[in-house]
């Protein structure tokens, strides 16, 4: 998610149906089936204002009017709002396992609805939990998915690493359109090896990222990563047609989300 630009990216085709959970072992959950904010052992805050990409939005931290879990969903809710001394301002909430939950392979999946409306820019992604090879993106980022509110049908994959990124080859990855990102919730997954890593949307395969080299610079993904689930208002992609205030409140809700490891 970090300094979007589109680089190497096409329109995707399914490759094959994902794996089938028999390989796998769910090694962490969270079905939200609780009620107040995101289980503190587990889910972290980013916090502040703007704090990449030149985004609109105030990251609040343990705020239920942001933040908050109800009726079997995480809902991460964004506002325009009088906040932080701004009279005219955008709050939302970026829930991280940071510290909590790492990983280094295995398959992540995430259920979820979207928000929409031009200026709406939620993620599902992964930093890594220590900057191993450097500060962005030498260390990589794994994007399993991103959506801008002004191309309504769009769910956008990407990798970044020292060699696809904004100031080289642009990032790598695809776009896949998806129907009913709105109304339905649709499952975003990945599945991470030492050799590639693959990208489902409703348990189709739409992209590979394999690995190039047994270097960082196309392969920092040998060491844990963390989740980020977030909704960015506006930005250097979000908001390059402007943001709609008359949208908000503007909401995600996760239906859960799990981790496996392969069975040995």
């Amino acid at each position: 998610m970090l300094k979007k630009i589109i680089g190497i990216i096409c329109c995707a085709f399914p490759l094959a149906l994902s794996a089938q959970t028999g390989d796998w072992k769910l090694v962490w959950q969270d079905e939200f089936e609780y009620t107040g904010l995101p289980d503190p052992k587990v889910w972290g805050y980013e916090y502040g204002q703007s704090i990449r990409n030149k985004e609109s939005q105030f990251y609040t931290r343990s705020r239920i009017e942001n933040t908050r879990v109800g009726g079997g969903t995480l809902q991460i809710i964004a506002r325009k709002e009088p906040y932080n001394g701004k009279k005219d301002n955008y709050t939302s909430g970026s829930v991280i396992t940071k510290g909590t939950k790492e990983f280094l392979y295995g398959r992540v999946e995430v259920s979820a609805r979207l928000p929409y409306g031009r200026g709406i820019w939620p993620a599902i992604w992964m930093l890594p939990a220590e900057d191993y090879y450097g500060g962005w993106p030498h260390s990589g980022e794994i994007d399993i998915m991103e959506y801008v509110g002004f191309d309504p049908s769009k769910i956008h994959i990407n990798i970044h690493n020292d060699t696809y990124n904004n100031s080289k080859k642009g990032s790598k990855g695809i776009w896949y359109e998806v129907s009913n990102l709105h109304n339905k919730y649709h499952l975003y997954a990945m599945e991470w090896s030492p050799e590639k890593i693959d990208f489902f949307i409703d348990e189709v395969k739409v992209f590979t990222f394999a690995k190039e080299a047994d270097n960082f610079s196309v392969w920092p993904f040998d060491r844990p990563f963390y989740l980020i689930l977030n909704v960015a208002i506006g930005g250097g992609w979000g908001g390059q047609q402007g943001i709609d205030d008359s949208i908000f409140p503007q909401m995600m809700e996760v239906d859960y989300v799990r981790v496996y490891q392969k069975n040995k």
